[in-house]
């Protein structure tokens, strides 16, 4: 109960970004000549799509900013295996996999989405939970839907940077979290992207945030043996634990 009540509660930012001061009680002082103890860091991650979007299909059809002056769709169903195991379910295990990780290691962590049965949130509400959060790293976890002999995963960034956190910082993110992914023996894309990573323009959720932000599309859900790993729990950890390490390896930067 404590873990879900945390998580509605810090959904709700994405919706109230001006939570900031009123109310709050004053921080302990300092003793003199002590140092301050150090900020926690803060983690969003983005569990993609959810379990009901394709109910949904109206709600999450409407157009959205895309951050590049256009619009782009709400949300989309996502994809799934050839055996029906859905994207929404993969992202949203793996995510909280990686919440339990990044807890341990004493990092706050938000979840763009609380359970995997709602409707969007809609892509530009899912940045903003990263910029309402202060998050010192926002990542987005998806798997692809390619052709059958395509395998391997990519980490997408923004590209070309629409905001200052989306230039070194971002490139720092997606590098640590490939490099974290290819050392727990996953392969990098075949088909898309240079080296596991992949600099594009149309990803709305990433063009609108102000923080350090990256895409992980973790495996082509239509490869037999991608397939396999992704419906594995087995399969899942190892991804989580490959993505936990890589922000940890960032934040530690």
């Amino acid at each position: 109960m404590r873990r879900a009540t945390a998580r509605r509660l810090l959904v709700a930012l994405a919706a109230a970004s001006v939570v900031a001061c009123s109310g709050a009680a004053p921080a302990a002082p300092v003793a003199a000549g002590a140092a301050p103890p150090p900020a926690q860091r803060v983690v969003v991650l983005d569990p993609g799509h959810n379990g009901g979007n394709y109910a949904g299909r109206a709600d999450i059809r409407r157009p959205v900013p895309d951050g590049r002056g256009g619009t782009k769709p709400c949300n989309t169903v996502g994809t799934e295996t050839d055996a029906g195991y859905p994207e929404h379910a993969f992202t949203f295990d793996v995510a909280q996999r990686v919440e339990t990780r990044l807890v341990a290691a004493g990092v706050r962590v938000v979840l763009t989405r609380p359970d995997d049965a709602g409707v969007g949130p809609c892509v530009d509400a899912r940045a903003a939970a990263a910029d309402a959060a202060g998050a010192d790293a926002f990542v987005s976890v998806h798997a692809d839907g390619s052709g059958p002999a395509d395998h391997g995963f990519h980490v997408a960034y923004a590209e070309p940077p629409p905001d200052p956190a989306q230039a070194g910082p971002t490139r720092a993110l997606a590098t640590s979290l490939r490099d974290a992914l290819r050392g727990a023996g996953f392969a990098t894309s075949s088909y898309t992207g240079t080296d596991g990573l992949s600099g594009r323009p149309d990803l709305a959720g990433l063009n609108l945030s102000h923080r350090p932000s990256v895409l992980v599309e973790c495996a082509n859900m239509r490869n037999a043996a991608e397939a396999a790993t992704v419906t594995s729990p087995e399969g899942r950890d190892r991804y989580a634990a490959a993505i936990a390490a890589g922000v940890l390896a960032f934040l530690a930067h």
